[in-house]
């Protein structure tokens, strides 16, 4: 294989923050994997800094009291419609019900559906349109239906 390719996959992987990586040519598959580490914390200040009052959680109403996570189930790439030219499956305020598809994820070739698994109002879009998303990672917040 190719070492510009594996250099541009290797950078890849840092600037997109994944922890995996798979190339394939006709002859050969190369699987990278990196352990990402958590961020060293910050070095304590020499002198105590003066406390910043805060109003506690509970005296803030949120507007969203329950909300769900639609998290990716595989890695891919993302997209928020069926096709370029076509619009968005949802946006922020759409309502939906549970089965709904959300957006696609593209794996090796394959389009897999992502839906709803609940009924509510959508929050947020949290990937963008042609992203590489990572397993796991937050692609929508839906406000639930009570």
């Amino acid at each position: 294989m190719d070492k510009k390719i594996l250099k541009a996959a290797t950078d890849a992987m840092r600037e997109l923050g994944l922890s995996e990586i798979r190339i394939k040519d006709s002859e050969t598959e190369v699987v990278l994997k990196r352990e990402l580490s958590a961020a060293a914390p910050a070095a304590a200040p020499t002198t105590p800094a003066p406390a910043i009052q805060s109003p506690a959680e509970n005296d803030i109403e949120s507007p969203i009291a329950d909300w769900v996570e639609v998290k990716s189930p595989l890695i891919g790439v993302f997209y928020e419609a069926a096709s370029p030219d076509a619009p968005p499956f949802v946006r922020p305020g759409d309502r939906v019900k549970k089965g709904d598809v959300l957006c696609i994820v593209e794996a090796m070739k394959m389009m897999n559906e992502i839906c709803a698994e609940t009924d509510g109002t959508i929050i947020d879009v949290c990937a963008e349109n042609g992203a590489l998303v990572e397993y796991g990672q937050l692609l929508f917040k839906i406000a639930e239906d009570n």
